[in-house]
C-alpha cells in the first residue's frame, strides 16, 4: 500500500501482471461483453448521458449541462476505481505470482491491443476487395462521415486512429496502472471512454455535447498528456535523433493537444502524410501512403508494444518475483 492509501502491489508484482495482461490480450482478445467492465462503462455513460446532454435543436442550458456531466463522470470514476480498489485490496494476501496472475487477468480489459492491431488489418483487407468495403470498414474506426473518402484517405483514418489508440489503449493504461495501480489502469479507461461517447464540441447522435461533455474531454486532454508524449518517443524511437524536431513540430498541428503526437511520431517515422479533411495534415511533405505503408506501421506499434513487455520482463527478472 502507498502512502496515499491505494493497495499497489511492488514493482515486480506490477510487471508481471502487466505481461499477464498482455499475453491473455495477445491469446484470447477481448472477453465477452457481458463480462467486458468497459462494456458495462459504456452503459452507464449511455443511460447518464442521454440525462445530462440536451436533445439536438433544444434551448441550451450551459450551468446545468456543464455540472450534469461533471457530476455524472464523478459519479462514475468513484464507482471504477472504488470496485478497482477493492479487488486489488483483496488480492494483498496472496502470494506475489498468484497475485499477478490475478491482476494481470482484471488488468487486460482495461487494454486491447489484439483488436486494434486486426482492426487496422481488417481495413486494409477490405480496401482490397473495394473502396466501398474499405469506407465501410474503416467507419467502425472513426466516428466521421466516411461516405466520400478516397482510397488514400480511407488508410489514413486507419493509420491515424492506429497511431492515437496505441497511446489510448495500450501505454496509457499501462502508465496509469504502474502510477497507481489498478484503479489507476481503470479510472483512465473511463476516463477515455467517456471522452470516446460524451467528449464532442457540437452534436452527436441526436444530443448535443458541447458542455455536457466538456468536464469529460479535459480530464481525459489531462490523463492522456504524459502517456501522449511517451507514446510518441517509442515510436519515434529506432530514428528519434534525427526525427524528433519533425515529431513536435507537427504534434501540434491537430485539434487534440495529445493526438498529434503519435500520429506525427508515426507519419514522420515512415515518411508518409497523415491528415483528415479539413482538420489537419501531418508531415504534409511525406508520401501517400500506400497498403505496404500500413503493414509498416502495424510493425512499428507492435515493436511498442514488445518494448513494453520486454522492460516488464527485465523489472520481473530485477525483482524477483517467486
Amino acid at each position: 500500500m502507498n502512502a496515499i492509501g491505494l493497495p499497489i502491489p511492488d514493482a515486480a508484482v506490477l510487471a508481471g501482471a502487466v505481461l499477464v495482461a498482455l499475453a491473455l490480450d495477445l491469446l484470447f482478445g477481448e472477453p465477452p461483453a457481458r463480462l467486458h467492465p468497459v462494456v458495462a462503462m459504456g452503459q452507464y455513460l449511455g443511460a447518464v448521458g442521454r440525462r445530462v446532454s440536451r436533445a439536438a435543436g433544444e434551448l441550451p442550458r450551459p450551468g446545468a449541462e456543464f455540472w450534469g456531466g461533471t457530476l455524472g463522470w464523478c459519479g462514475g470514476a468513484m464507482l471504477v476505481a472504488a470496485l478497482a480498489w477493492v479487488a486489488g485490496w483483496a488480492m494483498q494476501t496472496l502470494h506475489p505470482l498468484a497475485e499477478a496472475v490475478l491482476l494481470g487477468a482484471l488488468l487486460k480489459p482495461m487494454l486491447s491491443w489484439r483488436m486494434l492491431r486486426d482492426e487496422v488489418w481488417a481495413v486494409e483487407a477490405a480496401l482490397a476487395e473495394s473502396l466501398a468495403a474499405g469506407r465501410q470498414r474503416v467507419g467502425w474506426l472513426v466516428s466521421r462521415d466516411v461516405t466520400h473518402l478516397s482510397e488514400t484517405q480511407v488508410r489514413e483514418a486507419a493509420v491515424s486512429t492506429l497511431a492515437e489508440n496505441l497511446n489510448d489503449s495500450v501505454v496509457a493504461p499501462l502508465f496509469w496502472f504502474a502510477i497507481a495501480g489498478l484503479p489507476g489502469a481503470a479510472l483512465y479507461r473511463f476516463a477515455n471512454t467517456a471522452d470516446a461517447m460524451w467528449g464532442y464540441q457540437g452534436e452527436r447522435g441526436g444530443r448535443d455535447w458541447t458542455w455536457a461533455g466538456k468536464w469529460a474531454a479535459r480530464v481525459d486532454d489531462a490523463l492522456s498528456w504524459l502517456p501522449a508524449r511517451f507514446t510518441a518517443l517509442l515510436i519515434a524511437l529506432p530514428t528519434v535523433g534525427r526525427d524528433w524536431s519533425a515529431v513536435v513540430a507537427n504534434a501540434g498541428r491537430t485539434p487534440s493537444p495529445n493526438g498529434g503526437w503519435p500520429m506525427g511520431a508515426l507519419a514522420v517515422g515512415l515518411g508518409i502524410r497523415l491528415g483528415k479533411p479539413g482538420v489537419y495534415e501531418l508531415n504534409a511533405q511525406g508520401r501517400v501512403p500506400h497498403a505496404a505503408d500500413t503493414a509498416q506501421a502495424l510493425r512499428r506499434c507492435s515493436q511498442v508494444v514488445l518494448m513494453l513487455a520486454l522492460l516488464a520482463s527485465m523489472v520481473v527478472v530485477l525483482g524477483g518475483l517467486t
